[in-house]
């Protein structure tokens, strides 16, 4: 394996290396974090891995004379745009829409790095000072905005990403499949035209033009129609919902004006030795040696180890299933156990792995018993409203992964930060959770792997709420308390269970939200880890807030949208405290409840 060394991200450092010139130039939102829980650091090292040589522009400087986007000159390929690791309106802006003070992914967490609009603004600029080269926007931004989709920060229906940037084309998910195929064209000096065969790569075409190079195509409604008629935006939504969810899925097209959009399928999800593979390119694990200040999502995930991507719990107002997919891809124990004993013989590593994990802790090595019935299946969850009947839900091979990740030398300690489905371990009997290795993961969770307090999202405790979030009944969680409360007695661990809560959900009044205080009173939870709803692009939740309707049932639904209301759901969290007590007696009695009143402050 070649020996560590970061990506070059000036000319000095080109030139250090020996070239004359670069094949990519990557622009990022982030600081540049040479470790594979940062997206644009695995696109640079893939890239690298496939011979090309590429540079770095972390946060390049769009309010001056743009020589940020000038000193690398151009690529003798492409360059690739991301906003970084989020979307850059989120990162900007709490659901309050008040700007944020700071910016995890910035050194010294210093804000205003980045621009609004982020992969827009950069494409815009490179696009003006380099007409001619082509231009790769993906990581999360793009992803999640590749259709018309509602922007919370602007309260507008927005078109494709690709029409607003300039773009020549979108790779959506996690990139590295289709950025092999595109590299190849480029390599063997293929015409551009063959980008548009490869899958998961999307690009506007004039609308008059119908060659398409596929046969199975979904044409959604226009952006048109969606910009005139919200029930033709939810219709689009759960076209393309649906589709992404099958295991073969059509070209989905979509006119925006005079351009036609279309979006290839996705490329077949990683195999095991495919996942090894990235996660083995030669990271330093460390920022860049140009900044002088702690970045704080380094700080927090330097000892992360991620073992699978993907996720199949489909929940309303989650992006993980649109940028990742409900299909799980999972690297080998001995790959993860390698990264393991990488970290801990590292110089600084203080012997504490802060997690080993994914979008969800506990999907690791998941799959369908017969694959063949998933491809007539189009469920956005595989565990809501039930675990389905077809999914291997054993957590034995997470087991065999946690205890001979103890064995590791050199590690003391290991927790998981990762969030944990709860309903996964949901079995009929004792039996069932035996063979499938449910109750040890638990035990083993719980005395080895939580360090004072197990976070967990029930997310709410009305049924009518769960049910437009795509969550699991509260009475789920009241079990998993119990077993819980059980073991933490069992080995007297002293451990707490610290569930996390959204207010202002699509679906949610004043109503449900005092009995949710009044139900977490009763059962005497603490709500401390809770957050208003924010609408992202490409959610359900986000098409039912903008649309006041549930896409699926056409059901009409009542949305809190004004910021203060947002604001008042909040305080339902927080109803013991003096401050808030006469406003939410006030907003009781106001909607004639004056029996929740009495029941939530005797």
């Amino acid at each position: 394996m070649q020996a560590a060394r970061f990506l070059p991200t000036t000319v000095k450092e080109i030139v250090a290396l020996g070239w004359d010139s670069v094949d990519v130039v990557l622009f990022s939102g982030d600081a540049y974090i040479d470790h594979p829980s940062f997206g644009p650091a695995i696109i640079g090292r893939y890239l690298e891995s496939l011979g090309l040589k590429v540079a770095l522009v972390p946060q390049p400087n769009w309010r001056d004379d743009l020589r940020d986007f000038r000193k690398m000159g151009k690529p003798n390929f492409f360059f690739a745009v991301s906003a970084g690791n989020m979307d850059s309106m989120l990162n900007h802006y709490t659901p309050q829409k008040r700007l944020r003070s700071d910016d995890a992914y910035t050194p010294g967490g210093l804000a205003g790095q980045r621009p609004d609009y982020a992969t827009v603004v950069y494409t815009k600029i490179i696009k003006q000072l380099f007409p001619d080269t082509p231009v790769i926007i993906g990581g999360i931004e793009a992803s999640l905005r590749r259709f018309s989709h509602y922007d919370y920060w602007s309260d507008t229906l927005k078109p494709s990403i690709l029409y607003e940037s300039g773009a020549d084309f979108l790779i959506y998910g996690m990139a590295e499949k289709p950025l092999k195929d595109i590299a190849s064209v480029f390599i063997h000096k293929k015409p551009l035209d063959e980008i548009k065969k490869c899958n998961q790569v999307a690009f506007l075409i004039d609308a008059a033009d119908k060659n398409f190079t596929s046969e199975n195509i979904l044409e959604l409604p226009s952006h048109q129609m969606c910009l005139k008629n919200k029930e033709s935006f939810a219709h689009a939504f759960v076209l393309a919902e649906k589709e992404f969810n099958r295991t073969s899925p059509a070209v989905i097209v979509q006119q925006v004006f005079d351009r036609m959009l279309v979006v290839n399928p996705p490329a077949k999800a990683m195999t095991e030795s495919e996942l090894d593979n990235i996660y083995n390119l030669p990271f330093t694990r460390k920022p860049h040696f140009r900044y002088r200040k702690n970045i704080p999502a380094f700080e927090m995930i330097k000892d992360s180890v991620t073992i699978h991507r993907g996720c199949f719990g489909g929940c309303s107002f989650c992006t993980l299933a649109a940028h990742q997919s409900k299909f799980i891809a999972s690297r080998s124990e001995a790959s993860v156990l390698n990264e393991l004993n990488t970290i801990s013989s590292g110089k600084d590593f203080k012997g504490h792995i802060t997690d080993l994990g994914g979008p969800t802790a506990n999907m690791y090595k998941m799959k369908p018993l017969d694959k063949k019935l998933c491809d007539k299946c189009t469920r956005p969850s595989c565990i809501y409203p039930a675990l389905c009947k077809n999914m291997d839900n054993s957590h034995k091979s997470l087991v065999s992964l946690y205890q001979n990740a103890l064995k590791v030398k050199g590690i003391k300690k290991i927790t998981i930060g990762s969030g944990i489905r709860y309903d996964l371990f949901h079995a009929k009997n004792r039996e069932e959770a035996s063979g499938k290795g449910l109750d040890a993961y638990v035990e083993l969770l719980l005395r080895h792997f939580v360090s004072g307090r197990l976070k967990v999202a029930p997310e709410h405790t009305s049924d009518s709420v769960l049910s437009n979030m795509r969550k699991p009944s509260f009475n789920i969680f009241l079990a998993f308390k119990k077993k819980f409360d059980a073991i933490n007695d069992k080995y007297n661990l002293n451990l707490q269970l610290v569930p996390y809560f959204i207010s202002g959900h699509p679906g949610t009044t004043y109503t449900d939200m005092a009995e949710l205080a009044i139900t977490v009173r009763q059962n005497k939870i603490f709500c401390e880890p809770v957050q208003d709803f924010t609408p992202t692009p490409m959610t359900l939740s986000s098409v039912m807030f903008y649309t006041g309707l549930n896409p699926y049932t056409k059901e009409k639904l009542y949305i809190p949208k004004s910021l203060i209301e947002k604001e008042n759901q909040k305080k339902f969290f927080f109803f013991y405290k003096r401050e808030n007590q006469e406003v939410l007696k006030n907003i009781l009695l106001k909607i004639k409840r004056g029996d929740l009143v009495a029941r939530l402050f005797k």
